[in-house]
């Protein structure tokens, strides 16, 4: 504990309550030396171990990755997880059909067999966390390469973990997983043993209509009240090892769950967050904060809202084109204003003048100790930004305008085909015919409308042409303008009518007699091309400027590393969808002048936001019915009434959606989802005035999965205390 922290640690004694947050998403490794006075003081009543200690079981071993790109929590014995409903909305998606549409009306499984396989879902336990960074500097010191980037190299670093696995006999199995990645730029590295569960079911999920309440008005908002949970469960076979889906699996006899409080939350309690935050960027100069709102944040904002558009009017004429459209509209829609609020969120609250201030105090420690590094790593990273600034605005408008904006865009590859018709072998084009069937069979899925896909990538491609000048396009607009008179329509028209990906009749006509001739004239192969050709060469013109980025990044960070030493203060790398922890205390705040925003919403807010005449504000009619009859069972708040979500002063990003929010006793009291429009800016400097996580509330999720859809078997699975 340093000299700084314990005389703040004394302080925080003295204060009843408020909003305290300690910035950062803390290492597990490191909260025992750096944060467990400072947490102690602000409330918190277990002991560090009980957290996290490598030589026991303890918290840690209850918060699981949870799709690759959200957090959950095991609730029971038996391997029942809560996660969000915006997590689990993909397989929730997968699984509804028209008659039996779970979005809509939700679904709640009554027993173990009616609990549903989701193909593709993996839940993920983090079983060590070991500091590998003298190891890694070993490897490095032997590199053929010593001006290579191999030191934030993925593949380079799994190799070296492979190593590191073996020279320590760690056993690994197919369903092992060893995770190295850099922190700090690559000034400290981490290993992560994994295990990796692959049968997970479906077993609940409230109605979008309460998980998803307030939808797209709503998101990065506060007041909220979204009932954003859904529940999954971990099988394994009949040893508890992980396997892949079979109907003989059993539910994982887990070696740690949660304990559920319905304790509530107040006015300044202290709560602690695990999870695996995805990305921020603490560590960024002001020239790149400005970067990312003129390229990514711009683009996302532009391309994304033509997009979001023009889906949901398709989806609000056709429930199929709805239910097709669901989960690829969420998430792109969660971006864009993600986007936008980002934006305007660094605009208002100075963000570029607190960069500022941060650079100089680094550059005047360098110029002080005389260490000239830092000066020429940020001269540098200026020198850089300027110089890629052009082509990383057209990989933007590529990426989002074509790649991603474009669905005929990702049509699979022909190039087998061509091969294997060029060399006239009947065995290489029998397999190559099968393995074009195969990825077509994932290109034509369920959710792919080809109608909507036409009409809106007229729109992108036309986007794409207003903000590229003409000669600088990628090469398909050579074609657009000579033969379709610059009309990008026109030409859409023409690959959707004469493409062999154009419908999957077209498709299958093709595979009946397939022709070397009628794949050298395809328009969406050769639009499939020039676009992955553009993405290319735009990366290629960055290439060299990056690799320079990346050292100079690696000494900047190791330069602010050395300033928090010498001013005594801890050290967190940024967010790289790792296991972190965060923590401070439920807090109102005041947005603005006149406004304060209280630390919790109710029941009371989802019938004031009641409105039956748009789609993101309706209020099932049993939820109404419970509301009127107060019929809210032993989850309501001492006051009566029902509890809906809560905020509270925590250092949170994308990633961790579904963490668990603990109270001082080490209780699950809330599940994180969001976070509020002001918070957004977080991702590149903290504000604890203002950044809250937004968490449903566990009494609501209970209440829901009790009292609305009558799932009592659930709660008696869970370890609950009043």
């Amino acid at each position: 504990m340093t000299k700084t922290r314990i005389i703040l640690a004394s302080l925080l004694t003295c204060l009843t309550h408020g909003a305290m947050a300690d910035e950062g998403m803390w290492m597990l490794t490191d909260i025992k030396e750096q944060n467990a006075a400072f947490m102690q003081a602000l409330g918190l009543e277990i002991d560090i171990d009980d957290i996290y200690n490598p030589d026991s079981i303890c918290l840690k071993d209850a918060v699981v990755h949870f799709d690759g790109g959200c957090t959950a929590e095991v609730i029971s014995p038996d391997g029942l997880l809560l996660t969000n409903h915006h997590c689990g909305y993909d397989y929730i998606q997968r699984h509804s059909t028209i008659d039996d549409d779970y979005l809509t009306d939700g679904f709640w499984a009554m027993s173990r067999d009616e609990e549903l396989p989701c193909e593709g879902l993996t839940v993920t336990y983090i079983d060590e966390i070991m500091d590998v960074t003298g190891y890694v500097n070993e490897c490095l010191a032997t590199d053929p390469d010593p001006d290579g980037t191999n030191y934030i190299s993925a593949s380079y670093l799994d190799s070296v973990a492979v190593r590191f696995a073996a020279g320590q006999g760690i056993e690994v199995t197919p369903f092992t997983r060893l995770e190295l990645k850099p922190f700090y730029g690559g000034n400290k590295y981490y290993l992560f043993v994994k295990t990796e569960y692959h049968d997970v079911r479906m077993v609940g999920a409230p109605p979008s209509s309460i998980g998803k309440f307030g939808a797209d008005t709503d998101n990065y908002e506060w007041p909220r009240h979204s009932g954003d949970f859904s529940l999954f469960r971990i099988y394994a076979d009949s040893t508890g090892q992980p396997a892949e889906y079979s109907a003989s699996n059993v539910p994982l006899k887990v070696k740690k769950h949660l304990t559920i409080s319905l304790a509530g939350i107040g006015e300044g309690d202290f709560t602690f967050v695990m999870g695996l935050p995805g990305r921020n960027w603490r560590y960024m100069i002001s020239d790149e904060v400005e970067e990312r709102m003129q390229t990514t944040n711009f683009m996302r904002d532009t391309i994304r809202g033509i997009r979001l558009k023009a889906w949901a009017e398709e989806m609000a004429r056709d429930p199929m084109v709805k239910l097709q459209y669901a989960g690829k509209y969420a998430s792109i829609a969660n971006y864009w204003k993600n986007a936008v609020g980002m934006n305007r969120g660094l605009i208002r609250l100075k963000v570029l003048d607190t960069k500022r201030a941060q650079q100089q105090r680094l550059l005047a420690y360098g110029d002080a100790t005389g260490e000239t590094a830092y000066r020429e790593a940020y001269e540098t990273i200026k020198g850089i930004v300027a110089t890629r600034h052009d082509a990383m605005f057209h990989r933007e408008a590529i990426t989002e305008a074509l790649m991603l904006g474009t669905e005929f865009s990702a049509i699979p590859s022909v190039d087998l085909l061509i091969s294997a018709l060029e060399s006239k072998d009947r065995t290489s084009i029998d397999f190559a015919i099968g393995k074009l069937r195969a990825q077509a069979d994932k290109y034509f899925n369920r959710d792919y409308a080809p109608d909507i896909d036409r009409k809106v990538s007229k729109l992108m491609l036309q986007a794409y042409a207003s903000l590229i000048p003409a000669g600088q396009r990628i090469s398909i607009f050579e074609t657009i303008d000579r033969d379709f008179g610059g009309d990008a329509g026109a030409f859409v028209d023409h690959c959707f009518d004469t493409s062999i990906f154009g419908s999957r009749a077209s498709f299958d006509r093709f595979m009946a007699r397939p022709r070397l001739s009628v794949l050298a004239d395809d328009p969406m192969v050769k639009y499939a091309r020039s676009v992955r050709d553009g993405y290319r060469r735009t990366g290629e013109e960055m290439s060299e400027a990056n690799k320079a980025y990346a050292k100079a990044h690696r000494t900047w960070v190791a330069g602010m590393m050395e300033l928090k030493r010498h001013e005594d203060t801890p050290l967190y790398p940024d967010a790289n969808l790792t296991l972190r922890l965060t923590y401070g205390t439920v807090a109102s705040y005041k947005p603005a002048d006149g406004v304060t925003n209280l630390c919790y919403t109710t029941l009371d807010g989802v019938m004031q936001k009641e409105d039956a005449d748009n789609p993101e504000f309706i209020v099932p009619e049993r939820l109404k019915e419970l509301y009127r009859m107060k019929d809210y069972g032993h989850y309501a708040m001492p006051d009566g009434r029902m509890p809906v979500c809560f905020a509270t002063g925590v250092d949170t990003t994308g990633g961790n959606s579904g963490s668990p929010v603990f109270n001082s006793k080490g209780q699950l009291i809330g599940c994180g989802f969001d976070r509020n429009v002001e918070g957004l800016t977080g991702d590149i400097a903290y504000n604890p005035a203002l950044q809250r996580a937004v968490c449903v509330d566990i009494r609501y999720v209970l209440f829901i999965i009790d009292k609305f859809a009558g799932a009592h078997h659930l709660i008696d699975e869970m370890s609950i205390v009043e």
